[in-house]
């Protein structure tokens, strides 16, 4: 999907790379600033607005998190996002990256878009899906947690933990939370 227009360098990616996994104590204005983030994206995407929905650790009331919103926004096409959508956000300091959805997976799966404050710090992260995509599955792990405060309270020990021990390297920190969340994401599928 990237092409030359595309503003996926190996500049952006080193600088996402590099910044360091900072946990915070959760925050009743992280739901604010996500409906406002919806209501901006809806009068953006007019009639190609499809679902959008707050996910993560910010989505869970209590859970600790980096104070980044994750979203995930329906879109029409991927190609609709690097021909019309990317040449709207990118001047406005919009970064785009195109994402597999399995770690070393070739294949793009959906547009990811990192939207900072004036100082630099990312404050959302913007993940453009198409309808059919697996990757809405996130949201049945945001949902389990959402019901059941013991899994929730593991994970946020478990995310204070890999933050700690990995503050300067979020790849590893991803792949930590991964092979937490993988098995709990399995059980959910099989007693779905």
């Amino acid at each position: 999907m990237p092409d030359s227009a595309s503003p996926h360098t190996s500049a952006n990616v080193q600088q996402a790379l590099q910044e360091p996994v900072e946990i915070v104590e959760w925050s009743a204005a992280w739901a604010e600033s996500f409906l406002q983030e919806k209501q901006q994206w809806q009068q953006l995407l007019g009639s190609a607005a499809g679902r959008i929905e707050h996910f993560g650790s910010t989505a869970i009331a209590g859970m600790p998190a980096k104070p980044i919103i994750d979203m995930l926004i329906e879109v029409p096409s991927l190609s609709w996002v690097r021909d019309t959508l990317a040449a709207q956000l990118v001047p406005r300091g919009y970064q785009l990256f195109w994402r597999a959805s399995t770690p070393g997976d070739t294949d793009v799966a959906y547009a990811w878009f990192i939207k900072r404050d004036s100082h630099g710090r990312r404050t959302h992260h913007l993940h453009m899906l198409l309808p059919d995509s697996a990757d809405w599955q996130k949201l049945q792990f945001r949902d389990y947690l959402q019901a059941n405060p013991a899994a929730a309270n593991a994970y946020a020990t478990f995310k204070r933990d890999a933050a700690s021990k990995f503050a300067n390297d979020r790849k590893a920190y991803n792949a930590a939370k991964d092979a937490f969340i993988r098995p709990i994401m399995q059980q959910l599928a099989l007693s779905s």
